[in-house]
């Protein structure tokens, strides 16, 4: 029954049509839903909208390369998905006032939702799914391996709140005993009056065992009013 509904989609009929745009429904759904359950800036309908769109440029293209004369590049129409999409996917990205980037994997993910979009588009269904499966591994499995390797990272950025402008020297004569080498160091004034400044740091530690024991340490500094790991 796959097969014969496989078979389908990569001809050119009314029923292959219909094929194309659910299954351009069902993907784009699929990966919207991921990124809605994590409260990103493109959720269902973003994601959906952009795999249809994608799905129905390329039919598009093979419509008017059967119908009518000419030497017509199916892929050029393609293509302008492709990096139109692109400007989209900026659109989610933003650097907080920590100077955290976020929106890149929103953004990786509304290109490669128009890519799968094109795909099914032109009837290579059977390729659109075996891809989502791998995008929604991605999404789900490879994300909890990426906030493990990033929790037992050496090299690592800080965000710190002093009391006041003397603890920010005192904290930094406390790193230098510690032994920890400083590659960023960025002071801000708080932009709440009375408040202390605050700094973004970025640090190493000589191992990974040894990052546990630093961030306990800068935590229980008097120096310091506030930290976060970023």
């Amino acid at each position: 029954m796959i097969y014969g509904f496989l078979s389908v989609a990569e001809g050119w009929s009314t029923g292959a049509m219909i094929i194309r745009m659910v299954s351009a429904l069902i993907v784009g759904t699929i990966i919207g839903v991921d990124r809605a359950l994590k409260r990103r800036g493109a959720g269902v309908k973003t994601h959906t909208l952009v795999c249809l769109g994608a799905a129905l440029v390329m039919m598009t293209g093979q419509y008017i390369k059967m119908n009518f004369e000419g030497n017509m590049d199916i892929a050029r129409m393609g293509a302008q998905v492709i990096s139109g999409v692109g400007f989209l996917g900026v659109g989610t990205i933003i650097v907080t006032g920590k100077n955290q980037i976020r929106g890149l994997t929103t953004a990786a993910g509304l290109w490669a939702c128009a890519c799968l979009g094109l795909a099914i588009g032109i009837g290579f269904v059977k390729g659109a799914f075996i891809t989502l499966i791998l995008v929604m591994f991605t999404l789900k499995v490879l994300t909890k391996l990426d906030t493990k390797l990033h929790m037992y990272a050496k090299v690592f950025d800080l965000y710190i709140e002093f009391p006041n402008n003397q603890s920010v020297s005192e904290f930094m004569e406390r790193l230098h005993k510690m032994e920890v080498k400083i590659y960023n160091f960025e002071l801000s004034k708080s932009k709440i009056k009375g408040e202390g400044p605050n700094a973004i740091i970025c640090i190493e530690v000589n191992s990974r065992g040894k990052r546990r024991n630093v961030l306990e340490s800068i935590r229980g500094m008097v120096c310091v009013k506030y930290m976060e790991v970023l």
